[in-house]
């Protein structure tokens, strides 16, 4: 009889540990819509990229099990305070709006903003080079702000898209005029064959709009996830690991890039 005592009290702590254990994994939030080169989801499934590269370098420094949940773009700030996820590690840019939400870590990449428009166009970046023309921009985006900001006493309209690719496929077709994102995301249409009729017009800045860079966006009370989350930052920067991952996407410092 002790020993069925001994059996399931056993048993009952290991089921205990192992409850234990799966309440201190950490999820991280992606927004769903493909965004190459830092994330896109694989013929197989399973997100792949730069970000998802450098997220999980970031989960094996704070010694944690993590998770990748994917929700839509416009939704990941809800989701978060939902706590669908714990850390949003999905191109977020660090601005004073979005804290007055949510908090960020230290931000672990910076790339400017650009504008986007065909190669024969006049268009070149300036507010007044896209008067009466028709400006695309991801909707909930720091992009589509410096738009609203900047362009809209100038262009016929801004208009918003649920994806990158969105907007850039109607540039494509003539339906816009131009498109404002970040420079580095635009790389890979620049330089398809549909991108072929497009080139950079220009560098978009402004801090206040922009930020500092990009970072790990969370709930304001989790103070101890990003001690451990800015920990792990500079932990792979020291180390050599974020450099090993960058250098299979680019060759320049994307952590400073722009910065």
């Amino acid at each position: 009889m002790n020993n069925i005592f001994k059996l399931f009290a056993t048993a009952f702590v290991a089921v205990a540990m192992s409850t234990t254990i799966a309440s201190a994994d950490v999820k991280f939030g992606v927004a769903a819509e493909p965004y190459p080169p830092f994330a896109e989801k694989g013929a197989d499934g399973n997100w792949k990229g730069w970000e998802i590269e450098i997220g999980n370098a970031i989960c094996a420094a704070m010694n944690e099990k993590c998770e990748w949940v994917e929700v839509a773009w416009d939704g990941i700030i809800p989701a978060l305070l939902a706590k669908k996820f714990d850390v949003i590690i999905s191109s977020m840019s660090i601005t004073e709006e979005r804290m007055k939400t949510i908090d960020f870590s230290d931000k672990y990449y910076n790339t400017p903003a650009v504008m986007v428009a065909p190669k024969d166009s006049k268009v070149d970046g300036t507010p007044d080079s896209v008067k009466g023309k028709i400006v695309g921009v991801q909707v909930a985006t720091t992009h589509a702000n410096y738009a609203e900001k900047h362009l809209q006493s100038t262009a016929s309209s801004i208009k918003t898209y649920q994806t990158f690719d969105e907007h850039n496929q109607d540039l494509v077709a003539g339906r816009i005029d131009a498109v404002v994102g970040d420079s580095l995301a635009m790389q890979p249409f620049l330089t398809s064959d549909a991108g072929k009729c497009c080139e950079v017009k220009g560098e978009l800045n402004d801090i206040a709009v922009f930020g500092p860079g990009v970072g790990g966006g969370m709930r304001k009370d989790d103070d101890e996830l990003q001690k451990k989350f800015n920990a792990a930052i500079k932990k792979i920067r020291e180390d050599g690991t974020y450099d090993t991952i960058s250098k299979k996407y680019f060759n320049f410092d994307i952590y400073g890039a722009g910065s």
